[in-house]
């Protein structure tokens, strides 16, 4: 079967998807045009800052894609075959993914801006507030965790690391100019994306030329040496303004994202017609992952951000909704984001399907294999291969590094929310304690069950992706409880709360059941008790005969 097949299959339904779904879910918000968002009732410079919506999709595009959609495809399509992750991927976005995203933006829009455990806390109780706060906190520490030891991966390969490395840092050092151009001479977002995104090619090539070799720091090895150090970029950024880092290289992140779908998709397309590339991954290969864990419902965490993600809300309520200027925009940035990154997962699964069970268990590596993909396609168009793969690894870090700034600082706001901390020092302090977890995981020795030593990424990914859904699964439930209590259709949050749930919760003890007594593992089943005790609360709104609050 020829590539083109899954590829077109796949963006036709998720357009579809946009224009119908989300269209029945924009009239069962009444989403308003001249609602007052927060952006603009509380415009301040720091957080809340009206945005241009394609602006905006760019930055949270940027920020909930990360490694998600692209290693959760490849590690399912390794394990399961391509036809069970293609069918998620597409169904997951379309009527779980993308209504999550949305209503989590719409939920925060009509709350003030605050974060969905505000929106909790006002429609269930103190108590499910409290809890899910510490839900939260305790998901990012994975987040963080995961995808810190991924670009320290990256940028310790033999070939290509130092050269990604050193183009990753320009694109840092370019994203704090263009916010700073911004903010000075305020030019149109048009000039902005002509100037500066090309920049963005040039930081690929010099990198090439100028390959960044740090000298590791005693008594760690390099991976951990670009772990500590990007633990330090992260508290940096959880720190500053938005209009100085996250703003830009959120716009820039989604722009480049955008454009490496968008060109291995036209990659696909020529390569597929005159190259005639064919599928060589098995449709289905099998029950069960070579952990021995079944593909339901290991094949629903595997895939993660890909389908649906807890994670987004956490950006959608957190910093997106404080940025949006418009409430209809949450048509446009909440579900339409989610079906972008459903396209962006469908390219990662492609990556895949050119390859034979041998070929990708010879390159091991869900980057690489991302890379090579990419490499191929770009290549349909004329373009060298040694460019293509340093294009698609710098891509892949940037990708990750957009998810790690947010993450660090929404478990900045989260901790201060849970803390009720103010003052000047108070975001130091919560910012600095949010990476005092992520710290201590990723300079530790991580082991397999035979007592292998993995990077922690690899480590953590699993429990990561079963945290993360659970995640999904508790905002879903929380959601259902604010459209209950506000007169709307909660079963369109209700119905996906219940199968996340199903999922994450039976996922999860799998993978309880073969570890030992450690943090990881202690850290899982804290949430999974934290799980249990946000259903009670919830419970406790939709059985009583008459709701607790009226907000709209």
């Amino acid at each position: 079967m020829n590539i083109l097949f899954p590829v077109i299959l796949g963006m036709i339904l998720l357009a579809a998807g946009y224009f119908f779904y989300g269209i029945i879910l924009s009239r069962l918000l009444s989403l308003r045009h001249d609602f007052k968002t927060p952006a603009h009732e509380f415009r301040d410079g720091l957080d809340f800052e009206p945005a241009n919506k394609f602006y905006l999709l760019g930055q949270h595009l940027s920020a909930i894609a990360a490694a998600g959609p692209i290693v959760g495809p490849i590690l399912a399509g390794m394990w399961f075959g391509w036809v069970p992750t293609f069918l998620w991927i597409i169904f997951g976005g379309i009527f779980i993914g993308g209504a999550h995203d949305m209503i989590t933006i719409v939920a925060s829009i009509r709350h003030q801006g605050k974060s969905v455990a505000e929106v909790i806390k006002t429609n269930m109780s103190r108590r499910a507030f409290t809890l899910f706060l510490l839900f939260l906190w305790f998901s990012l520490v994975y987040i963080i965790t995961a995808f810190t030891d991924i670009t320290a991966s990256t940028f310790i390969d033999e070939v290509r690391g130092a050269s990604v490395a050193s183009a990753s840092m320009m694109y840092l050092v370019l994203a704090l100019i263009m916010g700073i151009a911004l903010k000075i001479f305020k030019p149109s977002l048009l000039i902005a994306t002509l100037v500066f995104c090309p920049v963005v090619f040039l930081c690929i090539y010099l990198g090439q030329f100028m390959p960044l070799k740090m000298p590791s720091l005693p008594g760690f090895d390099m991976r951990v040496t670009w772990d500590i150090a990007l633990i330090g970029y992260c508290f940096i950024a959880a720190v500053i303004p938005v209009w100085l880092l996250l703003q830009p290289r959120g716009y820039l992140g989604g722009f480049f994202l955008t454009l490496t779908a968008g060109l291995s998709f036209v990659g696909i397309l020529i390569g597929g017609i005159t190259q005639n590339l064919t599928i060589q991954c098995p449709a289905f290969i099998g029950w069960f992952n070579p952990g021995g864990f079944p593909m339901l419902p290991i094949l629903f965490i595997t895939v993660a951000c890909g389908a649906c993600s807890g994670f987004h809300a956490i950006v959608a309520s957190g910093t997106t909704s404080k940025q949006i200027s418009n409430e209809t925009d949450s048509k446009l940035i909440g579900y339409g984001g989610m079906l972008l990154e459903s396209f962006v997962a469908i390219i990662a699964l492609s990556t895949v399907l050119i390859l034979s069970s041998g070929q990708f268990h010879k390159l091991k590596d869900p980057g690489m294999i991302y890379a090579n993909g990419i490499a191929v396609f770009l290549g349909s168009l004329g373009i060298s291969k040694e460019f293509a793969l340093n294009f698609a690894l710098l891509a892949f870090a940037t990708f990750v590094f957009d998810t790690l700034d947010v993450a660090t600082r929404l478990g900045r706001y989260i901790f201060e929310e849970l803390t009720g901390w103010r003052g000047l020092a108070a975001p130091y302090l919560a910012a600095l304690i949010t990476l005092i977890l992520p710290a201590f995981f990723v300079t530790r020795k991580m082991v397999d069950a035979q007592g292998n030593s993995v990077p922690a990424w690899q480590y953590f990914w699993t429990i990561f992706g079963a945290s993360n859904q659970l995640l999904a699964a508790v905002v879903l439930l929380g959601l259902s409880v604010w459209l209950f209590n506000s007169k709307l259709k909660y079963m369109i949050t209700l119905l996906p709360a219940l199968f996340m749930m199903t999922v994450a919760v039976t996922s999860l003890f799998f993978i309880l059941k073969t570890f030992t007594l450690n943090p990881v593992s202690i850290t899982g089943l804290v949430l999974l008790i934290l799980a249990g005790m946000l259903i009670i609360e919830a419970s406790k709104v939709f059985f009583k005969d008459k709701a607790p609050h009226k907000h709209k």
